[in-house]
């Protein structure tokens, strides 16, 4: 079975839309979005709008004056979003869920008792349908890569199965941002040299390609338009780092504005890390300028960490070291935090006050252990009256949250 298409993408299709749509009939074959402020996911009949996931609703509105704005049922995307997976659990144990919507799956050992992967295709489609009344679309391939192209291409409520024989063929003709790692901007540079499909891409000299995007990502994009993918289903996979953004409109790069960002930020991540009891070592910031230019920078600590406030602090430390590097961006769009190198086993260590410059981010200092007892404090009141009910200073107060947490929540990976 090495050489056979065995490899499954499953995708429920515009699955918050449609999850709305279940839930009232009366919004069936209507332009929905969920959201307000800003659309966290459109249907379909509002995609044909050209409305799509991160855009102001104003600008939705406009494109579509008929467009029905949803506030969201959040746990039932949870629910059904772990439904679906549980019937794809029901062929394969080789299960690896990527977001709470969509999942590869490895049929190579279960076909004797269901059939070919195209049967067993059919057949968790149907039963997605039967069962939870909502569409998903299944892409069939012998890589990971290419089944995920393959299940969209199947949208909406399709099924693509991509014989090995026909491999290029089937790739090479389709556009470049269907690619894993082909964002806008990656898509903006390519299609400035002429790069518009995933076969022009391919015949690219690879010293061209790592020129425009870098070693790593032009090797990894070279080898990914040749089908050269050998990742494996990895079906209890842990997430290798934890991390939180938050798309903030055009704002000044004024200390009140970034401050209260990174301390939600700050305050979303630690509270995960803290959960789990997993410390990181690496803290990275972003910054999107306002014409979609961003910047990273990171720090590895010598002792890990996961309290809110030292978490804050490094990262207003790293932006603002990006600022002054970039002194005439005077505007951001966006800020976002991430911390890895997670420790998987962990005892906090007091230290001895030796009056060093940054004795106030080490978590076994005297002000790091008063900053974690904190944490803790709030993490006990949380969990027994809910989130809303406390938060740390400037970030409870500041900027207001155009995404809802429990939008952002869904998205994240177990730790």
């Amino acid at each position: 079975m090495a050489n056979a298409a065995t490899i499954l993408h499953a995708d429920l299709d515009a699955f918050y839309a449609s999850v709305e749509q279940l839930l009232s009939p009366s919004l069936r074959g209507k332009p929905v979005a969920v959201g307000g402020g800003v659309v966290l996911a459109a249907s379909y009949e509002a995609k044909a709008f050209g409305v799509r996931g991160g855009m102001p609703g104003r600008q939705a509105r406009e494109l579509c004056p008929q467009l029905i704005f949803v506030g969201g049922h959040f746990q039932e995307y949870q629910r059904l979003g772990d439904a679906a997976i549980k019937v794809i659990g029901d062929f394969t144990p080789l299960v690896e869920r990527i977001s709470i919507d969509e999942a590869f799956a490895d049929v190579a050992g279960c076909t004797h008792l269901f059939g070919s992967p195209p049967e067993i295709a059919r057949a968790i489609r149907q039963r997605v349908r039967a069962e939870l009344g909502l569409p998903i679309s299944v892409g069939v391939a012998r890589t990971k890569h290419l089944a995920k192209i393959a299940s969209q291409v199947a949208k909406p409520d399709g099924l693509v199965v991509v014989d090995p024989d026909t491999e290029l063929e089937f790739l090479h003709h389709l556009p470049v941002e269907l690619m894993w790692g082909v964002g806008p901007v990656t898509r903006a540079r390519l299609a400035k040299i002429g790069v518009l499909t995933i076969g022009q891409l391919a015949k690219l000299p690879g010293q061209s390609l790592e020129r425009l995007l870098g070693p790593a990502d032009g090797e990894k994009l070279a080898a990914l338009a040749w089908n050269r993918d050998p990742r494996q289903i990895r079906s209890h996979r842990r997430a290798r780092s934890a991390g939180a953004q938050s798309a903030i409109g055009r704002k000044p790069a004024e200390a009140r504005v970034i401050r209260s960002t990174l301390l939600h930020l700050a305050d979303r991540i630690a509270t995960r890390l803290r959960a789990k009891s997993r410390p990181g070592r690496t803290v990275t910031v972003r910054v999107r300028f306002a014409d979609l230019r961003s910047v990273t920078r990171s720090v590895t600590l010598d002792t890990p960490i996961f309290a809110t406030v030292i978490l804050t602090e490094l990262a207003e430390g790293l932006v603002r070291a990006i600022l002054a590097e970039y002194p005439h961006e005077k505007t951001i769009s966006l800020l976002a935090i991430s911390v890895s190198h997670l420790e998987e086993h962990w005892d906090l260590e007091l230290e001895l006050p030796l009056g060093l410059r940054d004795e106030a981010r080490r978590p076994g200092s005297r002000i790091g252990m008063a900053r974690w007892a904190a944490d803790c404090a709030v993490d006990k009141i949380r969990n027994r009256f809910g989130r809303d009910v406390i938060g740390y200073g400037s970030a409870a107060l500041g900027l207001s949250r155009s995404v809802p947490d429990e939008f952002r929540k869904l998205a994240e990976k177990d730790l």
